[in-house]
């Protein structure tokens, strides 16, 4: 069976780092014309698009701020305006927030993440929506986190975000389903980005040990099941939470 990404426009938002630009070189090795966007590391997404088209890919840069819809929608905008079509939305975005425990994060602390989160999610999807509804076809393809079904200590404002991502997934997936546009989520466990780069070197060593496959992931384990999700194998797959974590956690 063939994957059938080959000609597919997708747009991977927090593209330029770690997993984002993991699965923007996969997907482009793949066929798909992919559009990296980024919000403040532009040097970085000039980088993987140099390495798509380096490989015969094909793609453009593109920067907005996911949480702002102007900005979201121009990036729509040039993406149908310069390929004609947005087959595939890969919300994959970093939204920062604070690691402590709950009795020290403040409100906003909490608001701030979760309101990121869901605004990057609303932001990007309402926006290739248009678009996919139209053409009665479509895949939206949401990041999440193993944090939102297994807990880890300080991860509240994280979980609380993630948590919403994976529930507003679910109704999406049952509303848009019989328009032709699936919508399934991608529970990462720890992988070893320049986001995780911080953590001490003993507690990764710590969660690989009791990990089954003995090691933390890597961005290329995330990506290689985001290409699934974008291919055709998966058009029967909807509503779909799918932990990526070596089986440190399963559900």
């Amino acid at each position: 069976m063939k994957l059938k990404i080959e000609g597919k426009v997708v747009i991977v938002t927090g593209a330029s780092r770690g997993i984002g630009a993991a699965t923007a070189k996969a997907l482009a090795y793949h066929g798909a014309t992919v559009v990296i966007n980024y919000l403040n590391s532009k040097a970085k997404a000039e980088e993987v698009l140099s390495y798509i088209k380096n490989t015969k890919g094909s793609g453009m840069i593109f920067q907005a701020d996911v949480r702002d819809a102007e900005s979201v929608n121009k990036m729509v905008e040039a993406t149908i305006k310069e390929f004609g079509i947005v087959d595939i939305l890969v919300n994959n975005a970093n939204i920062n927030f604070p690691i402590k425990p709950f009795t020290e994060l403040s409100w906003d602390d909490i608001n701030t993440k979760i309101a990121g989160e869901m605004k990057a999610l609303y932001n990007c999807s309402q926006a290739v929506l248009k678009n996919m509804i139209e053409q009665k076809s479509g895949k939206l393809i949401f990041i999440s986190s193993g944090l939102s079904r297994n807990p880890g200590y300080g991860f509240s404002a994280h979980a609380a975000a993630k948590s919403a991502v994976d529930s507003i997934a679910k109704v999406m997936a049952m509303e848009l389903g019989p328009l032709g546009i699936t919508v399934n989520v991608v529970g990462p466990g720890l992988v070893l980005t320049d986001a995780t780069a911080n953590q001490s070197k003993e507690m990764h060593d710590k969660i690989a040990v009791m990990n089954p496959l003995k090691r933390l992931g890597q961005p290329d384990d995330i990506a290689g099941v985001v290409v699934f999700l974008a291919s055709s194998l998966s058009d029967y797959m909807n509503g779909e939470y799918l932990p990526v974590n070596g089986g440190s956690f399963v559900i």
